[in-house]
């Protein structure tokens, strides 16, 4: 009789696996590896959206360069402010945004002032125009208006040799007005990061192919582009790479050649044909091959050259959250982005969940509103690493703890929001 020799190693199916790192330790050291770019090209301003400053923006003058005014109204000097009687002012002309009064203000005088306009000399007030009775040429005032009311001062968004922008600020529209405000027409930035990745299975068919008994359209490539859709990232899309150790191996140098970092799905697991594995030990450098995690057990993360290379799993919802949870911060800190870790908060769970200890689970959520008004989540049904359309509906993950054994209806529970991600 044949004797047959089973593998009593833990398996993916397995909730504990003493070889798997937790993830906050693949995530310190993901990062402890990860180098950000230091080149740096200069762009225009209007091109800058979501690229990485690479210097301190300093200010040049002052905003306003002028007291001006924060509203329609009438300037006038604070000392003709009446103490409980009304009181006449004569209106000697009009200071416009961008056509100031050229004139000095004298004790019973006021200028009709629109929002914007600069405070002519001997004005330090505004009274805003609903609180002003006006008769030709002659207002009348009372108590209410209070030095300085309504006035911008001089600086009062930023002075002369202030930092008003950090290096490795990833820059947003309030950003790019505030560097308009001061004149910068062009900014110096860090270079694209250069992110090259491919897809391994023979099973795997472009959209537009006939599918044959066993194969799948790719899903994997399209996300993975979506996930790396950014203004800082250069993206070198590879393909899909057949089941063959030799090709994957040349694919994987290019990739390295190409790019600062290299992403995979599918092929780091441990079936005869999952070649990536084979082609990172033979070119690179591997730190780890599991983490404890559901779903995305098999996620590799390592060298190949200068490049550093992530192995994602080759299910969708898998490549997903690992994307999240270890190539986003690792993006981040190579584009030159001061990090800031996702946040989480925590509210009531509507749905019961079922999880075994061994392993932090991220299944999906959707966070509402219950009619009291409360952040409530839910989950989005069935959770297995396939079913892509449990993504699709969600909008947070439900972050379950190793040692958690599910969750009742009612319980609070860590979430984490999809919005921002990049």
């Amino acid at each position: 009789m044949t004797e047959f020799t089973f593998d009593t190693g833990p398996s993916c199916d397995d909730d504990s696996d003493p070889s798997s790192l937790q993830i906050d330790s693949a995530q310190e050291k993901i990062l402890s590896e990860i180098t950000a770019v230091s080149e740096t090209e200069s762009i225009i301003l209007a091109d800058s959206l979501h690229r990485v400053l690479a210097e301190d923006i300093i200010a040049d003058i002052n905003v306003p360069m002028a007291a001006n005014s924060a509203m329609d109204g009438y300037a006038i000097c604070s000392s003709d402010i009446p103490t409980d009687e009304l009181r006449e002012l004569k209106l000697i002309g009009t200071s416009w945004a961008g056509r100031p009064f050229a004139n000095t203000v004298n004790a019973g005088e006021c200028v009709r002032i629109m929002t914007g306009g600069i405070l002519p000399e001997g004005t330090d007030t505004i009274v805003m125009q609903e609180h002003v009775q006006v008769k030709d040429d002659i207002i009348l005032i009372d108590s209410r208006a209070v030095k300085g009311d309504h006035v911008r001062p001089v600086g009062e968004d930023f002075c002369k040799g202030d930092t008003i922008i950090k290096a490795n600020t990833q820059l947003t529209a309030a950003h790019i007005g505030l560097m308009a405000s001061l004149g910068k027409g062009s900014i110096s930035v860090y270079r694209r990061l250069k992110v090259a990745y491919f897809l391994t299975g023979d099973e795997l068919r472009s959209i537009g192919e006939v599918l044959e008994p066993g194969q799948i359209y790719d899903s994997n490539s399209y996300t993975l582009s979506a996930m790396l859709d950014h203004p800082a990232i250069e993206v070198y899309d590879l393909g899909i790479v057949r089941d063959d150790k030799q090709v994957t191996l040349e694919i994987l140098e290019n990739a390295s050649k190409l790019a600062d970092i290299v992403i995979t799905t599918g092929g780091v697991s441990v079936g005869e044909a999952d070649y990536v594995k084979d082609a990172l030990e033979a070119l690179g450098d591997v730190s780890f091959w599991k983490v404890a995690m559901k779903p995305g057990r098999p996620l590799a993360f390592g060298k190949v050259g200068k490049a550093a290379f992530f192995g994602l799993p080759g299910n969708p919802v898998s490549a997903m959250v690992t994307f999240y949870q270890f190539v986003l911060p690792a993006l981040h800190k190579a584009m030159g982005i001061e990090l800031v870790l996702p946040p989480t908060f925590r509210v009531t769970c509507l749905s019961m969940l079922k999880k075994r200890p061994g392993r932090v689970e991220y299944q999906r959520g959707i966070l509402t509103r219950d009619q009291r008004g409360e952040i409530v989540v839910s989950n989005t049904g069935e959770q297995g690493s396939g079913i892509l359309s449990s993504m699709a509906r969600a909008n947070c993950f439900i972050i379950l703890p190793l040692e958690s054994d599910g969750v009742i209806a009612g319980e609070t529970v860590e979430v984490q929001p999809f919005y921002g991600v990049m």
